[in-house]
């Protein structure tokens, strides 16, 4: 249905909005059935229960809605974005008001406006930083008057302290109560040859110095990034061959701690002893356009011919088998899924595509009727059809691999 988007994790849930649809309660503006001029958009406004329904030349989500006197709050979150370009015959938009959190982080006390209903976004809002181990409240308020605020969002930060961990050293949170309960928490073994600078008894306290190392053999720590996920969000809207980020990935960082034996500079063994996550990943958003998809490749339709952006015809078929093995490049680790039309897509969201390596090497971007894919996998099609290309479906097996 035009005007809709799909994504694997709900927007309004990802984004941490607090929305509600009331129906029975809403008022609806009468359309006129007269046929609405050339290249009018038909807006749906849901705001506070209420529906408005109106149509708008409009560019602009934020001319609609100036247009059609709805008064905003530079607090209010609107979705779409309010200077979404109107391209679509229709819109839904969802205004989430915001209204005011009282936020308590320890003997400081903010009041924020803000739309939000997680504690994340409305910490983001009131501009404190808030660490994956700080524990939060959100609750409504016994003391509306005294708080000026109808929720309260309270927050219980870790102890913060410094770890040197096998001659690597960082600022760790935790809410353990003491070192040993703090060791055991960040899964750090300490074993026969382990060493702590202060009793495993010590209360975790505020700018704690801890230092930990081995007797005897040799320790080393080597920091590995953490990959981020990528929510795949598919815009009706946007057409086929589209992709943006709407929200950047960040890598996470993880330290892992190893016991290494060395004889005449030669590594004879090695053991983890220590694995901790010293900064979580962030995830991406990647908006991908599917308008149109219905004019590309299908199961039906077989085998069709494509032209790209250069010029270049692409006979395209399908084809169903297991690409786990194929999908060990590109670092992808043989993780692959199946998109909702049954097209075989890795993470980030692209199509597999066999093709001719001689020129799509593997890994390079492509252009498909269903949309941008990656080469993953080549075949004998090659030799009649140089620049075919076979895109990988469970249209046949249908076994979600």
């Amino acid at each position: 249905m035009k005007g809709m988007k799909w994504a694997f994790l709900g927007a309004a849930a990802a984004a941490g909005i607090a929305c509600a649809f009331v129906f029975g309660a809403h008022r609806l503006h009468a359309v006129s059935t007269e046929r609405p001029e050339a290249n009018a958009r038909l807006m749906t406004v849901y705001d506070r229960g209420q529906t408005l329904s109106f149509m708008t030349h409009a560019k602009t989500l934020r001319e609609a809605l100036e247009q059609a006197d709805i008064t905003l709050d530079p607090h209010d979150t609107v979705e779409p974005s309010r200077d979404e370009t109107l391209v679509a015959p229709e819109y839904q938009v969802n205004i989430y008001r915001a209204r005011p959190v009282i936020v308590v982080d320890g003997a400081i006390r903010t009041k924020v406006m803000t739309p939000y209903q997680t504690a994340a976004r409305i910490a983001r809002d009131a501009h404190i930083p808030l660490y994956g181990e700080d524990e939060t409240l959100l609750e409504r308020s016994d003391d509306i008057v005294g708080d000026g605020a109808g929720l309260r969002l309270t927050i219980k930060r870790a102890v913060v302290f410094t770890l040197n961990l096998y001659g690597r050293v960082n600022e760790v949170r935790s809410h353990a109560a003491t070192v040993g309960d703090m060791l055991k928490e960040k899964h750090i073994i300490l074993g026969s040859e382990g060493r702590v600078s202060v009793p495993l008894t010590t209360p975790l306290s505020q700018g704690l110095a801890v230092r930990v190392w081995r007797e005897g053999k040799q320790t080393i720590s080597v920091d590995q990034p953490i990959g981020f996920a990528t929510e795949l969000i598919y815009d009706a809207d946007r057409p086929v061959g589209y992709r943006a980020v709407q929200t950047p990935g960040i890598e996470g960082v993880r330290t892992i701690s190893y016991v290494i034996d060395i004889k005449d500079g030669e590594e004879l063994s090695r053991v983890e002893v220590a694995n901790l996550v010293t900064k979580q990943p962030s995830k991406q958003v990647q908006i991908i356009g599917i308008q149109g998809l219905e004019n590309g490749l299908t199961k039906n339709r077989g085998a069709l011919f494509s032209t790209d952006s250069n010029g270049v015809i692409h006979r395209e078929t399908y084809y169903d088998l297991p690409m786990a093995v194929v999908m060990s490049a590109c670092g992808q680790g043989g993780r692959y899924t199946v998109r909702f039309d049954g097209m075989k897509i890795d993470a980030e969201g692209y199509i597999i595509v066999a093709a001719n390596y001689a020129r799509y090497p593997r890994c390079s971007i492509v252009e498909t009727s269903a949309g941008p894919g990656r080469v993953y996998d080549t075949g004998g099609f090659v030799s009649h059809h140089p620049d075919g290309f076979d895109l990988a479906t469970d249209w046949t097996r249908a076994d979600g691999i």
